[in-house]
């Protein structure tokens, strides 16, 4: 992992914080599975029981990326964040 990619990770990271408009749910489910996977690799753990519907999306997604690369989910998550700052000033 580059020193350069992990930068623009975390600058990518902070500026998704400060769109005019927060993303739709299924955006952010979308950004949490690729910053868990560029942060953390390959999802880990129980699956979260019926209780926890929210969980289990969040651990569906992350799931879903299995096998994808840490620099590969930080390269996917810096160019979702561009398109989302696209949108938010075209709003």
């Amino acid at each position: 992992m580059s020193d350069d990619l992990k930068a623009r990770f975390e600058q990518a990271s902070q500026e998704v914080t400060q769109l005019s408009q927060a993303p739709d749910n299924m955006a952010k489910l979308r950004l949490y599975a690729l910053y868990k996977q560029a942060s953390a690799g390959d999802c880990t753990g129980e699956r979260p029981g019926m209780l926890n519907p929210a969980g289990r999306f969040k651990y569906d997604a992350w799931k879903a990326l299995e096998g994808t690369s840490q620099d590969d989910a930080m390269t996917q998550y810096i160019e979702f964040v561009e398109e989302l700052k696209a949108a938010d000033q075209q709003a």
